[in-house]
């Protein structure tokens, strides 16, 4: 007994002692991919933990986050609609296929678009405010469409499968009031990139 309480000992120190176990502030979500989209982050409401104006210089921050600059999935001032990649054939989901099916190519083809379109699960996009400890503030997210069954026999639904990692800066305060360091730390940020129709 105390061999195996010796042993569950010395695996939690190991979590703890890994490099990078006692900053978790460093990654937002550890994957896999089923754990996304990220939640909603729980922010201290103290205003002085806010960046203050001097600190928002776009200049500056541009050139502090390089190359990790994606527009396509950032942006700094309120963005337009996203773009709902494959919305269209989610929408069609659920049309029947119609009592009267001809065994010839072309209804044979009719068919497989429908189930394609049925059981298709395309990457829906909404831009999401970070808030202002995160710049750039705005993220283009992908959500996969899991309202209804994409299976024949229902049962199956559309969940994420693969993700990307952007990187964004976040803003990091050490300390209390007066005594506290506040900076702009790169963290990770995952995204869903690829949703699949699985169970």
């Amino acid at each position: 007994m105390t061999a195996i309480r010796a042993l569950l000992l010395c695996s939690c120190l190991g979590l703890l002692l890994r490099p990078g176990g006692g900053q978790p502030f460093l990654r937002l979500r550890p994957s896999p991919s089923d754990n996304l989209p990220v939640k909603d982050i729980v922010e201290h409401p103290d205003p002085e933990y806010d960046p203050k104006e001097q600190d928002l210089d776009e200049r500056t921050l541009r050139k502090k986050l390089g190359s990790h600059f994606d527009p396509g999935f950032m942006a700094v001032a309120v963005p337009g609609p996203a773009n709902a990649s494959g919305a269209e054939a989610a929408a069609g989901r659920g049309r029947a296929a119609g009592p009267r099916l001809r065994v010839g190519k072309k209804a044979r083809r009719k068919v497989l678009q429908w189930l394609w379109a049925y059981t298709y699960c395309p990457v829906l996009y909404t831009w999401k405010d970070l808030g202002v400890r995160f710049w750039p503030r705005y993220i283009k997210e992908g959500n996969c469409l899991a309202e209804k069954s994409c299976s024949l026999p229902e049962g199956m639904f559309c969940k994420p499968v693969k993700s990307v990692t952007k990187t964004f800066l976040r803003w990091h305060c050490q300390g209390w009031s007066s005594q506290k360091y506040c900076t702009w730390i790169p963290v990770q940020y995952p995204l869903i990139s690829e949703c699949k129709c699985s169970c």
